[in-house]
């Protein structure tokens, strides 16, 4: 499992023109499936997530977590994470859980992030969205469950 997480000052999703979540301070989870992954790569990232300590403590220091500055997460699902570009032009997303399994996962995602102390809001598992996020930093970065 992948995600790319980025600390934003506000993000919003949309679909056909309807806010599916949005968010002001927080972190913005776009989340890719792989083959393979299970319940434990999913708690594996929420947790890291959660932890995370990218927020500005009194000293300017990157030092609190979500939680402490009163943040929210909004998720995306983004299956594009598991890309192959080794060869040819075309990405290949062999590297991509089956459609069913990759929706059972993500939504357990989302349950355990929500059982947390901070707002969860998400997008809509294999739609076609709009993401506009305001990345606060920039701070962006990439987390993989399988590289523990």
């Amino acid at each position: 499992m992948r995600a790319v997480v980025q600390r934003v000052s506000r993000a919003e999703v949309r679909c056909n023109g309807r806010i599916l979540g949005k968010i002001a301070r927080g972190f913005v989870v776009l989340l890719g499936v792989a083959a393979g992954d299970s319940e434990a790569d999913a708690a594996h990232l929420v947790d890291r997530i959660a932890g995370m300590r990218v927020f500005a403590d009194a000293a300017g220091k990157m030092n609190r977590s979500l939680a402490q500055v009163g943040g929210a997460i909004l998720v995306v699902s983004q299956f594009t994470l598991l890309a192959d570009t080794n060869s040819g032009r075309r990405p290949s997303f062999t590297g991509a859980a089956a459609p069913d399994e990759a929706r059972r996962l993500y939504q357990h995602f989302l349950s355990l992030a929500r059982t947390g102390d901070v707002k969860v809001e998400s997008g809509e598992f294999g739609a076609t969205m709009e993401v506009e996020i305001v990345n606060d930093g920039p701070v962006t970065i990439i987390l993989d469950s399988r590289e523990k």
